[in-house]
């Protein structure tokens, strides 16, 4: 008896070793009707396995890639839609374009620095002083997440002169956050409300 560890390894095991063997059993078939014959079969059978999938666009030309993949592109026949070529089918994606430059502080991330150049474009006045200090606290609690001995005030006024190239120089009388004690003990599990 073979054990199904000493067999070959399965190329799309979600099918199972009998319709695997029916596949390379396909490919030995000489008579070019009689294989175009047996592979139509294996393509029911393929269906008859997956009847959920019936809805999904495109399940006939699946299943026929998934044929070819598993034939490992040796079955010579007639397909009835344009296969997944070998060479795309083990090619690595196009690398993704991540825009790295121009962040200065990865500590606050690039949407917080955007925030920031946005704000010392407004004009003078008191919405432009509470979105500043609306930033200058999502900086702190942003700090206090990964640092609590670097969360001080003197931190985010430079942070924030820096961010904004000097535009932006708070009032260091002002405090960045009040409820930073608050938060910070909110974050501690002991502090929580208990469930009754």
């Amino acid at each position: 008896m073979k054990y199904n560890s000493q067999e070959k390894l399965l190329i799309l095991p979600e099918y199972g070793r009998n319709l695997q063997n029916m596949v390379d059993h396909c490919i030995t078939v000489e008579d070019a009707q009689e294989r175009k014959h047996c592979a139509n079969t294996i393509i029911n059978i393929m269906g008859n396995m997956f009847p959920h999938l019936r809805d999904v666009n495109d399940f006939k030309h699946i299943l026929w890639d998934h044929l070819a993949i598993m034939a490992d592109f040796k079955l010579d026949i007639e397909y009835p839609y344009e296969i997944v070529k070998k060479e795309d089918l083990y090619a690595r994606p196009p690398r993704l374009p991540y825009d790295q430059k121009g962040m200065s502080s990865r500590l606050y991330g690039r949407n917080l620095e955007n925030m920031v150049k946005i704000a010392a474009e407004y004009p003078e006045g008191a919405e432009r002083d509470q979105l500043i200090g609306l930033l200058a606290s999502h900086m702190k609690k942003t700090i206090l997440a990964w640092n609590k001995d670097l969360a001080d005030d003197a931190r985010i006024f430079k942070d924030l002169a820096e961010l904004s190239k000097g535009a932006i120089i708070w009032n260091q009388e002002i405090p960045v956050v009040a409820e930073t004690k608050e938060y910070a003990s909110r974050r501690n599990h002991k502090n929580f409300p208990k469930r009754k």
